[in-house]
């Protein structure tokens, strides 16, 4: 930031100059540019300030070498400068939290709908098939599916033949590896797969409802869904009823 460099030409001869100031008046472009800038300008030096500060000088100014008028009209200038990006700080500030307000309620409309929640839980109710979802960027050569219940004990699994590039849809009818429906509740999805030689887990993606949404600490939204799992709103790939 530039100094305000007050009166800079004066000369410094005139010993009565800094006697006449009162002292409760700071006379350095070193202390107003602190007192302005201090806690990004919200309480530091106003207009008002500036001004007896500035008007004060003038009123104690060597005679024989006194300012010149360019050097009134830089002063000036530059305090009307650092005054105005001060201004657009706070406003800027001013204009992000109102956002976070507008993103908070457009989130909100969110609830009661379901999303694509990466590693998310499966939930089964009435019997009803579940889907889950995987990214497979070089394809498969084989794929694994893997249910297992709240209590991490294995309920189902099922072996696919190769897969091609893209997002692979798996459709889970409800049933353990002996054919019986599987309680209403959460489950879980894993995913083991094949390609070029190397084994992945990659997550699969589930479609959860929606409960509530907050704000993290860096003002990014977070959606809560069934399961009790929290994500980004910014993560959400798919939003269906």
């Amino acid at each position: 930031m530039t100094n305000l460099n007050l009166l800079s030409s004066n000369s410094t001869a005139n010993s009565s100059w800094a006697a006449a100031v009162p002292t409760s008046i700071k006379t350095t472009a070193d202390a107003a540019n602190a007192a302005l800038t201090a806690k990004g300008g919200a309480s530091g030096m106003g207009q008002k300030d500036f001004l007896k500060l500035f008007t004060t000088q003038l009123n104690n100014q060597d005679p024989l070498d006194p300012v010149k008028n360019e050097a009134f009209v830089a002063q000036l200038a530059q305090f009307s400068q650092l005054e105005a990006t001060t201004t657009m700080s706070q406003t800027l500030t001013d204009f992000v939290t109102s956002m976070s307000g507008e993103r908070m309620m457009s989130s909100a409309n969110l609830i009661g709908k379901s999303v694509s929640v990466p590693d998310g839980p499966a939930m089964l109710s009435g019997g009803l098939p579940v889907e889950g979802v995987v990214n497979l960027p070089t394809g498969a050569d084989g794929v694994r599916f893997d249910v297992y219940d709240s209590k991490g004990s294995p309920v189902r699994s099922q072996i696919l033949g190769s897969q091609t590039v893209g997002d692979m849809t798996w459709s889970w009818d409800g049933k353990d590896d002996a054919g019986n429906t599987a309680a209403d509740g959460t489950y879980k999805f894993k995913a083991i797969v094949v390609s070029q030689g190397k084994t992945t887990n990659p997550p699969v993606s589930t479609m959860a409802y929606v409960t509530s949404v907050s704000q993290d600490t860096d003002k990014s939204m977070l959606l809560q869904v069934q399961g009790g799992k929290t994500l980004k709103l910014a993560d959400v790939q798919r939003i269906g009823y």
